[in-house]
């Protein structure tokens, strides 16, 4: 179950749930003035927290390390295709917005047509 380079642009490493090492693939782009970023599980390849159970810690590290504010960034989180017959392994694409109320960060999927806008924006 290795995950494709094409989903990520470096490999960042964090600290998960009780400061687990943890690593995610990170892509940053900036689309009309505003940080995109999308955060990459890597399944195997990841010895810690998954980056939907980071959640805002690893958004907040990522902030930290890349001097981006929170507040101003589009977070995506993305679960890559993997070539499995099971379908816990499709690609999906999931934004999350920080601002609702913890612990209730609320997560939206994109559909085709917006992770296509996404990835063309991407390249």
């Amino acid at each position: 179950m290795k995950v494709s380079e094409k989903y990520f642009d470096e490999i960042f490493e964090f600290k998960g749930q009780w400061d687990m090492p943890s690593r995610c693939g990170l892509k940053i782009r900036h689309i009309d003035n505003q940080p995109v970023i999308i955060v990459t599980e890597l399944y195997q390849d990841n010895p810690g927290t998954s980056v939907t159970y980071a959640g805002e810690s690893l958004a907040q590290q990522i902030c930290e390390t890349k001097g981006f504010d929170i507040n101003e960034i589009r977070y995506i989180e993305c679960t890559p295709d993997t070539n499995s017959k099971l379908s816990f392994y499709d690609e999906e694409f999931f934004e999350v917005n920080f601002k609702a109320p913890s612990p209730n960060l609320k997560y939206t999927k994109l559909n085709n047509d917006q992770i296509e806008a996404l990835k063309t924006s991407f390249n």
